[in-house]
């Protein structure tokens, strides 16, 4: 079985596979040949919508991708009540998933769990499984990669949920399935990921 690793950059994805099959409409580029340089500037420049790399020797490509970038490890949960609604935050006018960064010297688990905390306002958090990690790249003071460790967590906390607004989060809400899904059409990339990677269970 073929496998592959996807980073977003601006929410389409730099593919990364051992797979020759092609699955979309993206330029196929050879691991070897790739400036990265050149490809993060087409994806946020130019009228295509992601690439796909293809690798012979995908997890020696794939940590050679790594040096190139400054890597900066986050985590974060899809958190569900009693009711199997869905936790969202809403910030810069996005629907979002409670994440942040690890903090020096924490466990991946401790930092989600504080991030998810922190950024919602909510309590009695337990985690149930280790759900995908997500990849996207941003530019400040050069080119780096936020490697995002996501959880599925129950919580069965009654009490008001308070968004954290020196983080710009406005509202923290637990949505149905009816709701998130009209959620997830104003959200990112990365978050439908995760929360199909949720759906597929």
């Amino acid at each position: 079985m073929s496998q592959m690793y996807k980073v977003f950059v601006n929410d389409k994805p730099i593919i990364i596979t051992s797979s020759s099959k092609k699955e979309n409409n993206f330029p196929v580029y050879l691991f070897k040949d790739i400036v990265f340089d050149e490809i993060f500037y087409k994806l946020q420049n130019d009228a295509i919508n992601g690439i796909n790399i293809y690798s012979i020797d995908l997890e020696n490509d794939w940590n050679s991708f790594l040096k190139n970038l400054k890597v900066v490890p986050a985590a974060g949960g899809l958190v569900l009540n009693d009711q199997k609604e869905v936790l969202f935050i809403y910030r810069n006018t996005i629907w979002d998933l409670p994440k942040g960064r690890i903090e020096k010297g924490e466990s991946i688990e401790t930092a989600a769990i504080r991030e998810v905390e922190e950024e919602c306002g909510i309590f009695n958090l337990t985690i149930e499984k280790k759900l995908v990690v997500t990849y996207h790249i941003y530019f400040q003071n050069g080119i780096r990669l936020k490697e995002t460790h996501w959880f599925l967590m129950n919580s069965d906390y009654k009490g008001a949920l308070t968004p954290q607004l020196e983080e710009g989060i406005t509202e923290v809400v637990f949505k149905n399935e009816h709701q998130t899904k009209k959620a997830l059409q104003n959200t990112y990339a990365n978050i439908k990921l995760v929360y199909d990677t949720y759906k597929d269970l």
